[in-house]
């Protein structure tokens, strides 16, 4: 019989994982089903450039995939049993939630249903705040946007890399609004002395108003409201102060922490579930000094080479992947035309060393570009399929794992 393989969510880390199950398994020996709710992999990193209207590359999932043995299931992950190793998924056609979800049973699991925005509890963000995580936030905000006049004021609440990009974007492609960012520090006071000089010089170029050290407490239609009192008139706004996890995972027995994200091992498996592995911004994994990597494409990636492959070795009998887990920079786009590359240590403090200007914007791009590449075309990276045997594979030395 096929070992069965389901993996939730084709984001960047499940669309990835499951492309590289397919190039190191062979198709008599697997059955990988791949869950996602649209039709259609999404770019989320560029959530910013559709909301400004700029058009992107259309990359279906169904065509990504078509050839790999992997097959695609679209439809909402309503539910997951641990115990009896099921997932509970409504077909995408069923809009209204009037039919039964359909149980997928699976062997190994790679849960990778990522995040969404995080209103924080502030009263109000939910009902007159936008959000860009993901493609229909970003179009509502596109549409919203292109319905202002000269003039009106755009706030963006944020200051981390989410918020800068997005203030910069609105104000190259509209430079007739009023935008600002409000930062709960200092602009970019995260980056190198190089590095946050040159995001201030590219905020006055575009003449974004900072308000720095502030903490919204408010938002209203017309405005937010910051701890001291301030109000901030606000025609649009725009929250982006961080991700929340899926909470599909808080509703099981899997080992998780407060904010959802399932405990893992080095290999991305579940501490209290070893059918189950997790990956992206869905797993609680420790980086370089004990700290736990920060949501993001940067770190969700590795996570989904390292889960690929752990999984790859266990069923073949091969050798444990051990590849370290660490950062190497943060890329910003400041628009189009200008951008940012801040080099940072394995655990992501910010280093002398920074890349400015249009250089640093060609580098985020093909930065971008790879990603999606590396999604889209799972088969065409080279590899050697091997044969699933029926004993578990042993734990033994650890090697690094290909890319």
């Amino acid at each position: 019989m096929q070992h069965r393989i389901v993996v939730l969510g084709a984001g960047y880390t499940g669309a990835i994982a499951a492309g590289r199950l397919a190039r190191r398994l062979r198709r008599e020996d697997v059955a990988i089903t791949l869950v996602n709710a649209e039709p259609d992999f999404v770019e989320r990193v560029r959530m910013h450039q559709l909301a400004v209207g700029q058009s992107l590359k259309s990359r279906p999932l169904g065509e990504m995939f078509a050839g790999t043995g992997v097959e695609l299931k679209l439809g909402k992950v309503t539910a997951v049993d641990v115990d009896r190793k099921t997932v509970a998924v409504l077909d995408a056609s069923d809009a209204n939630g009037a039919e039964e979800a359909e149980e997928l049973e699976y062997d190994t699991l790679v849960y990778a249903l990522g995040s969404g925005w995080n209103d924080q509890g502030v009263p109000g963000t939910t009902e007159h705040a936008h959000q860009i995580a993901g493609r229909p936030g970003a179009l509502r905000l596109r549409e919203r946007l292109a319905r202002l006049d000269a003039g009106q004021p755009v706030v963006v609440v944020g200051g981390g890399l989410t918020g800068v990009e997005a203030a910069t974007e609105i104000a190259e492609t509209r430079p007739d609004l009023d935008v600002a960012l409000v930062a709960l520090g200092g602009l970019g006071d995260w980056l190198s002395p190089k590095g946050g000089r040159h995001l201030r010089q590219v905020f006055d170029k575009l003449g974004i108003t900072v308000h720095a050290h502030a903490a919204v407490t408010a938002v209203e239609a017309d405005r937010v409201t910051t701890a001291d009192g301030k109000a901030i008139p606000a025609t649009v706004t725009l929250w982006t102060t961080g991700f929340a996890v899926h909470p599909i995972a808080k509703a099981t027995i899997l080992e998780v922490i407060d904010t959802g994200q399932i405990v893992v091992d080095r290999t991305m498996r579940s501490v209290s579930h070893p059918g189950v592995y997790a990956i992206g911004d869905a797993a609680l994994v420790m980086g370089p000094g004990d700290k736990p990597l920060r949501m993001s494409c940067a770190s969700g990636v590795p996570t989904a080479w390292q889960a690929a492959d752990a999984i790859a070795a266990r069923l073949t009998g091969g050798k444990l992947p051990d590849v370290p887990l660490r950062y190497f920079n943060q890329c910003v786009s400041l628009g189009r035309k200008e951008g940012l590359i801040q080099y940072v240590t394995a655990d992501d403090r910010a280093v002398r060393a920074a890349l400015t200007g249009r250089l640093a914007a060609v580098y985020k791009e093909l930065v971008c570009k790879g990603a999606a590449w590396g999604v889209a075309n799972p088969l065409l990276l080279p590899t050697r399929r091997r044969r699933v045997v029926r004993e578990p594979a042993p734990e033994g030395s650890a090697v690094k794992a290909p890319a």
